[in-house]
């Protein structure tokens, strides 16, 4: 995925409040809310690349039992709450017109191993390249997506992407690529319509059999890209040929049982590269809330020529960007992928710095001094947890003495954030403190994970979330220590505000300051309390409980594991100065 874009760089007393595993709203997004109301963020991962291959039937897991061990990994061990689920035409519809229910049985009893644990599903038609069937045994590259018979339709040229120095050049070069990739969009041979057909298939069974409260939507098609743009700009491709193709699969949406489910809209691949193509749905009306704007995000420079290594507010411009498209469209914003190769020493900061810019528009060093300014909290999933990383055992393209093995097993690429059972990443960057349900709107958020710059929690430390020196208590209180601040503005729902609480924040070592009171050590009930996720066994959120309608309220959570307590007077002091703060601000 990530290979794609690198081309174009050549208080209150109260009662803890016990709420079950609420249902989305109907008709999301507007951002995402579920049934209470509440404003929803949601993390979590790709699942996963595994997909692309044959060894794995074109399913994610090779079993139900290895999606069911996965799935609570996951939420254990980074309080994911959402998942983009891939699936393939191929397997959906191997023949042309029989539809395999078997590959759909095994998504569904997959899928449901994610539902099962509190894990909201996004369903994503996932293609690379279009097919893996353009390319000969000895190719350098592969694809993925439509199946043989497909591919059989049109008479297209032998495959060569010429001289290229990563799989994406083979959207812009290889012909064998582009041909097929312009017959879909034109309509050739009826291929769309196919397409579509296939597609209400498969999304009346997942509807059929699948818990559709827990279900997100549908990505219709993987990273679009045109196949030939006529002398055309990007923008104009899009509203003549991506926009059209997204309002039939919204009817065949409606018509398939996700009418209340929004349809994830991406934008051309390569928008928002450093050097691409136009587009980004930049010209068109509004969506509106029945769609959702689904960007990707990479960074190209980095990936190839631009040596330096992310840090602080690296990434907040281009977050900030997808944001503002988002808020033009009329609906909310969704990063449906982000992350980078294994392979990088400069990665684990990279995706610290993905996560900082969907968490806020503001650096670390500039969101105390103008928080107003944060913006909202964009919701999204990294690329990818795949539980086979390093252990494959793929054909690539069908060539026996091309057994794929190392990493992701697919065009060279390494990118899944577990391996051997154990998370590559340090935990910290994976495992955040965020706000999943906020009963209101949220005003701004920042999280300090202090996450280190090397593999598994190696190498360096170092704070981005500095607080200034002229709110003292506080910036003793969290130095050298995990904390997330998160303010919002109640709206009178019933249910609490709830933050994830990574692994590292025990609630008794965990320290609450808010306007609604000051706890060294959260207990399990209370205006201010601590209960296990949805779904998980020892993954814990926290509650906060409010009863007014417009207040602005404001919480710091800090991981105090350090010491057994914070003593009472630093609490008050804390609290003094975070209200302070939060009232000298117009929100």
């Amino acid at each position: 995925m990530a290979l794609v874009r690198a081309f174009f760089v050549f208080v209150l007393l109260g009662i803890a409040v016990a709420v079950p595993q609420p249902a989305l709203a109907a008709g999301l997004p507007a951002g995402f809310t579920d049934s209470y109301g509440r404003e929803l963020t949601l993390r979590g991962f790709n699942v996963s690349g595994s997909t692309k291959l044959h060894e794995s039937g074109l399913l994610p897991f090779h079993s139900t039992a290895d999606a069911a061990a996965s799935a609570a990994l996951m939420r254990e061990q980074t309080g994911a709450n959402a998942i983009r689920f891939l699936i393939s035409w191929e397997g959906v519809e191997p023949t042309r017109g029989v539809i395999d229910t078997a590959y759909l049985a095994k998504a569904a009893a997959q899928i449901k191993q994610f539902t099962d644990r509190g894990i909201k599903v996004l369903i994503d038609y996932h293609q690379d390249l279009y097919s893996s069937y353009i390319f000969n045994t000895g190719s350098w590259y592969t694809g993925d997506g439509a199946p043989k018979w497909v591919y059989d339709l049109g008479d297209y040229p032998t495959e060569s992407c010429g001289i290229c120095l990563l799989w994406g050049q083979n959207m812009l070069t290889n012909n064998a690529v582009r041909e097929p990739a312009y017959d879909f969009w034109h309509n050739t041979y009826t291929v769309q319509d196919l397409y579509l057909a296939q597609a209400k298939s498969a999304l009346t069974y997942f509807a059929a059999n699948l818990p559709m409260d827990m279900m997100l939507g549908v990505d219709p098609f993987n990273e679009p890209f045109d196949g030939g743009l006529d002398g055309a700009a990007g923008t104009t491709w899009e509203q003549n040929y991506l926009v059209p193709f997204y309002t039939k699969f919204r009817t065949v949406m409606d018509n398939a049982g996700w009418s209340a489910r929004p349809l994830y809209a991406e934008p051309l691949v390569f928008w928002n590269t450093t050097f691409g193509e136009a587009g980004g749905l930049s010209t068109i009306s509004a969506l509106g809330t029945r769609y959702v704007f689904n960007s990707h995000y990479y960074d190209g420079a980095r990936i190839t020529i631009d040596p330096t290594a992310a840090g602080d507010g690296t990434y907040s411009s281009a977050m900030s960007r997808i944001r503002d498209r988002a808020v033009a469209l009329g609906t909310t914003g969704f990063v449906s992928e982000f992350g980078n190769a294994m392979s990088s020493s400069r990665t684990p900061w990279m995706v610290r710095a993905m996560y900082q810019g969907l968490d806020s528009r503001l650096s670390g060093a500039n969101f105390w001094n103008s928080a107003a300014s944060s913006g909202v909290v964009l919701s999204g999933t990294q690329w990818h947890w795949d539980i086979y990383s390093g252990q494959h055992a793929e054909l690539m393209n069908f060539n026996p003495n091309k057994v794929q093995t190392t990493g992701d097993a697919w065009n060279g690429e390494d990118h899944s954030v577990i391996a051997s059972g154990a998370l590559r990443l340090d935990r910290r960057v994976l495992d955040r403190l965020y706000p999943s349900a906020v009963a209101g709107k949220t005003l701004a958020f920042a999280y300090e994970d202090l996450a280190r710059d090397g593999f598994a929690g190696a190498g360096t430390q170092k704070a981005w979330l500095t607080v200034p020196s002229k709110l003292s208590t506080i910036s003793s209180l969290v130095s050298g220590r995990q904390y997330g601040v998160l303010v919002w503005r109640d709206s009178g729902i019933t249910a609490p505000t709830e933050l994830h609480l990574p692994g590292a924040f025990l609630p008794a070592r965990t320290t609450v300051v808010s306007d609604l009171g000051a706890l060294s050590g959260v207990p399990s009930t209370g205006t201010i309390a601590a209960t296990t996720e949805s779904g998980a066994t020892t993954a814990q959120r926290l509650q906060l409980t409010t009863t007014t309608t417009g207040t602005v309220h404001v919480a710091l959570i800090v991981n105090t594991s350090d010491v057994a307590s914070i003593p009472a007077a630093t609490l008050t002091a804390a609290r003094t100065e975070l209200s302070t703060w939060s009232s000298g601000i117009t929100w």
